[in-house]
């Protein structure tokens, strides 16, 4: 996994991108576009874009590390940045802005494409049959699960499952906040 991100600086990025196309997103809509990033850039490289694990939550995909620095937010969109601290010092810092032009396109393409659209939307998404989340949960309903991990094993060979949905309203509704199964 050498080379992976920091899933929160990939977060800050598409924050920013977002911010640029005068998009609002909330820390359940981050998820799903960090999620998607990951997801393509993995298929297109068979290498990871973050460092770390997604889980399968109730509303789909979510890195529990960008979960938790963003978290204090609630369901309002997101106006700050996540920071790393230092462990001995307790002091933050910025994270680095990643400047690799493949993954600042993919980020922009996600953004482009997945960026519009509604929270419920990218849940539907998500969700697809056969896809990632859908194999994890479907998996932990028969065989013991833990963490409820979706590794990129399973992204690698489920990703090109999700579809876009032509329904007029999200089978979701329009969540405003993600939970780990209990």
């Amino acid at each position: 996994m050498s080379g992976a991100y920091d899933p929160r600086a990939i977060a800050n990025l598409i924050l920013d991108e977002a911010d640029r196309r005068g998009f609002k997103i909330t820390n359940l809509a981050l998820q799903k576009l960090l999620y998607f990033a990951h997801g393509i850039y993995l298929t297109k490289t068979k290498k990871p874009l973050v460092s770390g694990y997604f889980e399968a939550w109730q509303h789909g995909p979510v890195h529990p590390s960008v979960y938790r620095a963003f978290k204090h937010g609630g369901s309002a969109p997101i106006a700050t940045r996540a920071v790393k601290q230092d462990p001995l010092t307790g002091r933050t810092q910025d994270l680095p802005t990643p400047d690799d032009i493949a993954v600042i396109d993919i980020v922009s393409d996600v953004m482009r494409f997945y960026g519009p659209m509604s929270t419920g939307r990218l849940v539907d998404l998500s969700h697809a049959k056969d896809a990632p989340w859908s194999a994890v949960v479907d998996k932990a309903r028969t065989n013991v699960a833990f963490g409820m991990r979706i590794s990129d094993n399973v992204i690698l060979e489920r990703f090109q499952h999700h579809k876009v949905s032509l329904h007029a309203n999200p089978r979701a509704g329009e969540p405003n906040d993600d939970a780990p199964f209990a």
